[in-house]
């Protein structure tokens, strides 16, 4: 669903914003989410695992949709959380186990050596065979996934935003952009400027497993890494007012995670002429747990 917005600030400097509603897709398994675990699904079915094994904080988005995708799909989850257990669980994590999804917390020294082969290894032993998807669910499949968000967008456009977390949404549209346009992406970790390495990686391994010839793709897109709010789950009152003026005059919900944080810093944009008199902005609303 794509809706056009229309307030005084986007009248103020002529500008035409689209916000592309992925959020609506699914009721858990929504936005980016869906892009992202759908062909790392089918892969898990292709080899015919029993398990799936992923990556993420307490409130992960990624946490939540893959164990409701893994209920829809019929395969057993188990998610790796950063940090120690805390009782009652958050609405996250208890979705995510009344989905059948087991919880295995893990200290954050040793999260951070997630990758390595020693912690995948202790894994194995503890739960057995598993399909692995990194944390954010971003790999060549997830890039696989995303790079189909914009080709079902029949709207001309001159920039498109998205939230980044890993940065695999925005390696994906990336990946299906022409050279005339650009990608922006509102990294929601402090210190996010980190990610364009990451990005690279992503798109190096897209365009290697899918055998696609590399363009030159480092000028399509720029990290925002101003509006962290202090960094992931962190939020402050003019973040939230910003998100009470949003919801309240376009009717679309937000959560301070990802999306509040995503539309706030494109609206500081506009208002410091980031932008050019009459662009068109497509907005992806990316999902996430209110």
């Amino acid at each position: 669903m794509l809706q056009k917005l229309q307030d005084d600030v986007l009248d103020q400097y002529k500008i035409s914003l689209y916000v592309y509603r992925i959020d609506l897709i699914h009721p858990q398994v929504s936005g980016n989410k869906w892009y992202k675990l759908k062909y790392n699904f089918l892969e898990a079915k292709k080899q015919r695992q029993r398990k799936l094994l992923t990556f993420g904080g307490a409130y992960s988005n990624h946490i939540y949709a893959t164990a409701a995708a893994g209920k829809m799909q019929g395969i057993e989850t188990i998610g790796v959380i950063r940090g120690e257990e805390h009782l009652p669980l958050n609405p996250t994590l208890q979705f995510a186990v009344d989905c059948g999804m087991h919880l295995h917390y893990m200290d954050r020294t040793t999260y951070r050596e997630k990758k390595s082969p020693e912690v995948l290894k202790t894994l194995e032993q503890t739960f057995g065979s598993f399909y692995l998807v990194p944390e954010g669910g971003s790999n060549a499949l997830a890039v696989k996934g995303c790079a189909e968000i914009l080709p079902e967008v029949e709207q001309k456009f001159d920039v498109v935003t998205t939230a980044c977390g890993t940065g695999g949404t925005l390696a994906g549209l990336v990946a299906h952009l022409p050279d005339s346009q650009q990608v922006l992406g509102f990294p929601t970790l402090k210190g996010g400027g980190f990610l364009y390495n990451d990005i690279e990686q992503l798109l190096n391994n897209y365009y290697a497993t899918y055998s696609i010839s590399r363009e030159n793709t480092q000028e399509r897109y720029r990290l925002v890494t101003d509006y962290h709010f202090g960094g992931y789950a962190k939020k402050k009152p003019e973040l939230l007012s910003f998100m009470e003026w949003f919801t309240n005059l376009h009717q679309i919900p937000l959560e301070w995670i990802y999306t509040g944080k995503m539309f706030y810093g494109l609206y500081d944009l506009i208002k410091k002429n980031y932008f050019s008199p009459h662009s068109t902005i497509l907005a992806l609303h990316t999902g996430g747990i209110r």
